[in-house]
């Protein structure tokens, strides 16, 4: 992303290893494990990072929330980037980014010689450079208090990415499940500005109004698009819908 090329993911709700196993090797560039509105804990993200782990598609993971303990974990588990749900503050931004980097930069425990993403500490060392050059923290934009220090969080040093979440920021500012009001679009734009002032990636999901090329062309340098439990649910009602009218029941 940082080169210019633009990432394509897809977000796992179903915590199921065969469908992620699946989805990752279409081709996708990363996955977003949703630690947060998903079912899955610590143990079951590392078997959906097991799944696709020779896909070449890079594990990420949405933690609950800001929190150092639940951060650690996932990171320790093999998480190769880390996105931190409403943060509503440069302070929060600043504990989020902490959080994922060792000392000096962060407050994250050592414990690279054991864990799983320095493989188990073959070379944990170099795990500890390659974490420190290029692990990618993500702070979620999703509230109207968030919206108004937008600037100062995208500031914040060694913080990768803003991420806008546009339906939370929808019912944040009054309009519930209206992800394209124009004043909640208009909120979305100055965060956008905001991001890209600060030298900020930006990453973002479609709305109904706004497709994946859309934000692609508004320079969003990663876009979540697909979901599997969204690709089996439709997928599914498009099945039976064509088999009832075959079996003459619509």
């Amino acid at each position: 992303m940082r080169a210019g090329r633009p990432a394509v993911g897809f977000w796992c709700e179903l915590f199921s290893p065969a469908a992620a196993e699946i989805m990752a090797s279409a081709g996708y560039d990363c996955v977003m494990i949703d630690c947060e509105h998903g079912p899955g804990d610590t143990g079951s993200a590392i078997e959906i990072m097991r799944a696709i782990d020779s896909s070449g598609c890079t594990p990420l993971v949405r933690v609950p929330g800001n929190d150092q303990g639940w951060i650690k974990r996932l990171l320790d588990a093999g998480a190769r980037g880390v996105m931190v749900p409403a943060v509503n503050s440069a302070a929060e931004a600043e504990a989020a980014v902490a959080a994922c980097h060792y000392p000096p930069r962060g407050v994250r425990g050592m414990a690279a010689p054991i864990v799983r993403a320095s493989g188990y500490g073959r070379d944990w060392q170099g795990y500890v450079r390659q974490s420190a050059e290029s692990l990618l923290v993500i702070c979620q934009i999703e509230s109207k208090q968030a919206l108004d220090c937008v600037d100062a969080i995208a500031a914040i040093e060694q913080l990768d990415m803003i991420f806008i979440g546009p339906f939370d920021l929808s019912a944040s500012l009054g309009f519930m499940g209206e992800p394209d009001h124009p004043e909640v679009r208009r909120a979305i734009t100055e965060a956008e500005k905001a991001a890209k002032a600060q030298g900020c990636l930006l990453g973002g999901i479609p709305t109904p109004e706004r497709p994946a090329q859309a934000l692609y062309e508004a320079g969003y340098d990663l876009v979540l698009a697909d979901m599997d439990v969204v690709i089996l649910r439709d997928g599914a009602m498009a099945s039976v819908s064509s088999l009832m009218t075959a079996a003459g029941r619509r």
